[in-house]
């Protein structure tokens, strides 16, 4: 049995439905069993836990040959930072108490640094607390999320425009959750193989511009303008979509470090594996 948490997501959802597929025992945690009914529907089991609940993610690992864990943003927090690492704190406990054989944990691109990363700072932080507390652990680290755009749909789709604190003609790694869900998945049916980092990106990297193609051609029929904004912008813009102060500096420190280059892969462990889903699927799957 495998046990998986945020499937009421876009990563942990493409976990689960991957390992059912493959014949595989699956146990969900949820923070609401109401949330989990269509996976109980599809044979899964239920576990309710907070994830920073020690005590009771132990209790959803236990018995489980492996497990899929992440550390959600919490994106209207006012200590962002310390409430990530308390969670990572509760769920290394969890981990050492179940003695769960094997975690993939979500990290992120540039996750080895431990500074000027803004909130790939608690994935930094997480690598090492479950280093120490799991008997095998693996590290998928992702590129910058194509759902990441979501937000901008309505832009595109009202004036054609594609706001981006990326900078235009410039590619940045990007990956699809589908790739993240499903290479996890591998990772877990695969079974311990000590400590593994994975640097995942998509097919290809992307200038804003094949953005705003893929996204122009998805939406409304035509190539979408990029319009590209300061990053003095980001507070304010995020700050519309309910984001703190502190996490939106934390954003701002981020981009800050994608455009100088700072926030990159390692390449310690060999090539970045490459994914399967480019902008166009994922953002055909993300409007249907």
């Amino acid at each position: 049995m495998f046990a998986v948490a945020g499937v009421t997501g876009n990563t942990g959802s493409v976990v689960a439905r991957e390992l059912l597929a493959a014949g595989q025992e699956v146990r969900v945690i949820v923070r609401d069993a109401a949330k989990a009914e269509a996976w109980r529907a599809r044979g899964a089991d239920v576990a309710v836990a907070r994830l920073d609940d020690a005590a009771a993610v132990a209790r959803a690992l236990h018995g489980a040959k492996g497990a899929y864990l992440l550390s959600p943003t919490p994106v209207t927090s006012s200590d962002p930072l310390g409430e990530s690492r308390a969670q990572v704190d509760a769920m290394a406990r969890a981990i050492a108490e179940s003695a769960v054989p094997h975690v993939v944990f979500l990290s992120s691109i540039a996750a080895h640094h431990p500074e000027r990363t803004g909130p790939i700072l608690t994935t930094h932080y997480a690598e090492e607390r479950l280093s120490a507390a799991a008997r095998d652990v693996t590290f998928i680290r992702p590129a910058y999320f194509l759902e990441n755009w979501r937000s901008v749909f309505a832009s595109v789709k009202g004036d054609g425009v594609l706001p981006s604190f990326l900078q235009p003609g410039r590619a940045f790694p990007m990956v699809a959750t589908e790739d993240i869900g499903r290479v996890a998945a591998e990772r877990l049916l695969a079974g311990p193989a000590g400590r593994q980092v994975i640097e995942l990106a998509g097919p290809e990297d992307y200038t804003p511009e094949a953005i705003a193609r893929a996204l122009g051609k998805v939406l409304v029929g035509r190539e979408a303008r990029v319009a590209p904004l300061p990053l003095e912008q980001v507070a304010p813009v995020l700050s519309l979509f309910g984001v703190s102060a502190p996490m939106a500096a934390l954003y701002r420190e981020m981009y800050t470090s994608l455009h100088t280059g700072h926030v990159d892969f390692e390449r310690r462990d060999g090539a970045v594996v490459r994914g399967k889903v480019g902008p166009e699927a994922a953002f055909a799957a993300m409007a249907a």
